[in-house]
């Protein structure tokens, strides 16, 4: 899925990381050059490519970013008191990341995007992806709730 750059910041090998939107990071090395990027060896370079967008691959594969913290959640919904706006297509805000709990029963959660269809159960939690359209459906009884994550230096925002 791709994701544009946010900003950039070094490893402790000075190799650059890139910083993307989705608070994922990712290493764009020029040197060995697994892809031609010699915009990589200047502070300059780097900074002309912001809100280029890169391939996240942890995106794909739903992983919620490691340093990332809850900061809210949501009340307990049922197969009655689900709002319709979740059984909808809707998303979550630019860094903000929701995890889908499942306390009792099964829920049908679908990614188009990432052609995703799953079954959610308190052994199988769903991951939100921010700015993915998703939907969720009951399926028969079901008690379910959603926390939502965000980095660190966002948390106290």
């Amino acid at each position: 899925m791709d994701r544009p750059i946010t900003g950039f910041e070094l490893d402790n090998e000075g190799d650059p990381i890139a910083l993307l939107s989705c608070g994922h990071t990712q290493h764009v090395r020029h040197n060995p050059p697994f892809i031609n990027r010699p915009w990589v060896t200047t502070e300059e370079g780097r900074n002309s490519m912001m809100g280029q967008m890169l391939n996240c691959v942890r995106c794909d594969k739903f992983e919620l970013p490691d340093n990332f913290i809850p900061y809210k959640r949501t009340s307990v919904f049922t197969e009655e008191s689900v709002p319709g706006a979740l059984r909808k297509d809707h998303s979550t805000k630019t860094g903000v990341w929701g995890k889908i709990v499942v306390e009792e029963g099964k829920l049908r959660y679908r990614v188009s995007d990432l052609g995703a269809d799953v079954e959610l159960s308190p052994d199988n939690t769903g991951i939100v992806i921010p700015e993915v359209l998703h939907n969720v459906e009951p399926l028969g009884a079901v008690r379910f709730f959603v926390e939502f994550y965000r980095a660190p230096d966002k948390a106290a925002q």
